[in-house]
């Protein structure tokens, strides 16, 4: 048996989400260095200083220079399982990770909604004279195929694979969604054989999306073009089913949403979209007090369970 399927074995304890127990074991993506890792970003390190914003009155880790991407296996309690899987993919503007707010803390909920949550600990910030999302690509690539080959030890169903996203995890989320017919990279092994298709996708508050567009009599503004999306987003009748949220006074463009749901609309691809008049960016699902936006959670549940993914 393999080290990486001993150590994915390893995390499927029930308990494994649970309060008194350590996290999840982390499992290296690939079986050497990443493609093209040079490992010349500096160590990994926790930027948040005690001066940074508090999300819903705690501090956020603020992961940087990863070049060691890994994952993450969060089980639900086997009388929960429905055998969906997700991958959650972090924001952080491609700078740095959003690591528990918008990963860990969205695994264990996964989990408690019975789904396996998978955290993906992708490679930032983006590498130099290579495009911000090019290794982030990769490592998304790398992750759906290595969890749709473990899907009998996993116990979850191959079919049921969705990726979930915050900001420029959002776009990680929809870059994935929209390129999966070749990998960004040559193949290392049996699971880059597999296929790298998310069954569905779940974009929170998503960066990137929609394609800027410019106002000469105030060109400072940031402005976009809900008709068209960002060049590398190619959506198609088989690009996965959606679910996005966004509020009006996100200072990333609601807009992003808008034109990601009308180009799957175009192509008769099924997406839910929530927008919220207030909530601004960066939240998680830490309940702020007053703003309906950090309900989005119940609603996902409710789209997942609705679409068929969390039959057990």
């Amino acid at each position: 048996m393999s080290k990486l399927l001993l150590a994915l074995l390893a995390v499927l304890s029930p308990f494994a989400i649970a309060a008194d127990v350590p996290p999840p074991v982390p499992v290296n993506l690939w079986p050497a260095a990443a493609p093209g890792e040079k490992g010349d970003v500096g160590p990994e390190t926790d930027i948040n200083k005690p001066t940074d914003k508090l999300i819903a009155g705690r501090k956020i880790i603020k992961l940087a220079n990863v070049s060691v991407p890994t994952i993450q296996v969060y089980k639900p309690a086997p009388d929960k399982d429905t055998g969906a899987a997700v991958i959650v993919c972090p924001g952080g503007g491609y700078g740095i990770l959003a690591l528990d707010l918008e990963g860990s803390e969205i695994c264990q909920w996964l989990a408690d909604t019975g789904v396996t949550g998978v955290l993906l600990k992708y490679r930032v910030p983006a590498r130099k004279g290579e495009p911000r999302g090019a290794a982030p690509l990769q490592d998304a690539q790398r992750a759906i195929g290595l969890v749709r080959s473990k899907a009998a030890e996993l116990k979850i169903d191959p079919k049921r694979i969705g990726i979930l996203g915050f900001s420029a995890g959002g776009h990680l989320a929809a870059a994935a969604s929209t390129n999966y017919e070749k990998r960004t990279y040559e193949p290392v092994d049996d699971a880059d054989k597999i296929s790298c298709r998310p069954d569905f996708s779940v974009l929170i508050y998503p960066a990137y999306l929609a394609a800027p567009k410019t106002d000469p009599s105030n060109p400072k503004a940031r402005l976009y073009d809900v008709t068209q999306l960002a060049k590398e987003l190619v959506v198609t009748k088989d690009t996965p089913p959606a679910f996005c949220v966004m509020t009006n006074d996100d200072g990333i463009g609601v807009e992003n949403v808008y034109a990601w749901s009308l180009a799957l609309k175009a192509q008769k691809v099924p997406c839910e979209v929530h927008t919220y008049p207030v909530g601004g960016h960066g939240y998680g699902l830490r309940p702020v007090p007053g703003q309906l936006v950090t309900e989005w959670p119940a609603r996902c549940a409710e789209w997942m369970k609705a679409q068929g993914y969390l039959k057990k």
